[in-house]
């Protein structure tokens, strides 16, 4: 393995625009492609081999590998262009690596086929927008998309916290900043912190990981500041009680009332096979804070929140997952097999019914 060899097979993952990359010792390298992983006709990795990838991806960071080192983050970047989030991780004793491709554009709202409301969502002043969904599923190319609107349409400044950058922006007509944990910070919490004195508009924190990041977040948007994050939580309900219960028993009560007044809305995604199989789709659930769910946030009353979003779909333009199922569904753009496998609502075949 050379930087030659590894430089042409993260180029084919460009060329063939599949998502993620595998090197594991003792067997050739994955691709996934269309959410499938494919064994690459190639030798089996040695352990030399990976060990030279993460050298080589680290050195990049400015970062040196060393026996101490258990798991990390990192991007990389090709000559071409081309960019990958990178894991780095320990196994039987050997280096294994797993590089996410980062698409080279950032796509629209309409050509990643996310909802349009999220232009509006995006456009409030202040408060707090979380993108959440299993790992893989479009947090982070969905927060760009929303980035990007941002950035073509409004004279912010905006500052962005990520372990590590993802998506290179340049500022248009709005001045972007964006750090690096571990290179240009040493955390969320402490970039937060000095955020605050950065005259910030918008502050794009990459994921909430623990409650000194979730409390400096929502204390971001108490201030009169726009801040967007992920989490990794599949819909808005379980979204919140993440948050709240990253706090003790005591201070619980208290969290509900400050998430209550500046959450915006939460926008829960999870990717699907359209009918062809070629193609993967966003499903997305949409929750906006409307003044009857903050009042279910204050006082605990999470079990109605879903009904909620159904009645606000049309003055609100919310959804649950169930509704852009069924929506793609009669667009005759998804499989009917497929809408079901990702479901967990018992009453999916009945709304189904109804529906026909």
């Amino acid at each position: 393995m050379d930087v030659n060899i590894l430089h042409q097979i993260l180029d084919i993952a460009f060329q063939r625009k599949v998502s993620d990359l595998h090197f594991e010792v003792d067997n050739p390298p994955f691709f996934r492609g269309r959410g499938q992983l494919i064994r690459a006709k190639m030798p089996n990795m040695t352990a030399t081999d990976t060990e030279f990838i993460a050298d080589t991806v680290l050195k990049q960071n400015g970062r040196q590998l060393n026996n101490d080192l258990k798991e990390c983050d990192a991007s990389y970047s090709l000559p071409s262009g081309g960019r990958f989030r990178v894991s780095i991780f320990r196994q039987k004793g050997h280096y294994g690596i797993v590089m996410r491709v980062i698409p080279p554009v950032i796509g629209t709202f309409e050509e990643l086929h996310l909802p349009p409301v999220l232009a509006e969502i995006a456009q409030t002043p202040n408060g707090l927008i979380l993108v959440t969904g299993p790992t893989g599923n479009g947090k982070s190319t969905s927060l760009a998309s929303m980035l990007r609107y941002l950035n073509e349409n409004f004279s912010y400044n905006i500052i962005t916290i990520e372990d590590p950058i993802e998506f290179l922006f340049t500022s248009k007509k709005s001045c972007i900043i964006q750090r690096e944990i571990g290179i240009d910070t040493e955390s969320f919490n402490s970039a937060l912190k000095a955020a605050l004195r950065m005259d910030p508009d918008v502050i794009m924190v990459g994921e909430m990981r623990d409650r000194d990041t979730i409390d400096a977040c929502i204390k971001a948007a108490e201030t009169g500041h726009l801040v967007l994050s992920t989490l990794h939580t599949q819909g808005a309900v379980s979204t919140i009680n993440r948050i709240i219960g990253h706090f003790p028993p005591e201070a619980q009560e208290i969290m509900r009332q400050r998430l209550a007044d500046i959450l915006v809305a939460t926008i829960s995604l999870r990717l699907i096979k359209d009918k062809s199989g070629e193609s993967i789709l966003p499903v997305v659930e949409i929750m906006r804070a409307t003044t009857t769910i903050q009042a279910c946030i204050r006082e605990g009353r999470l079990d109605e929140i879903e009904k909620h979003i159904e009645n606000g779909a049309s003055q609100y333009h919310m959804q649950t997952l169930d509704m852009h199922l069924l929506q793609l569904y009669r667009q005759d753009m998804i499989s009917i097999e497929d809408a079901k496998r990702l479901t967990h609502s018992m009453d999916f075949e009945r709304k189904l019914m109804f529906d026909n």
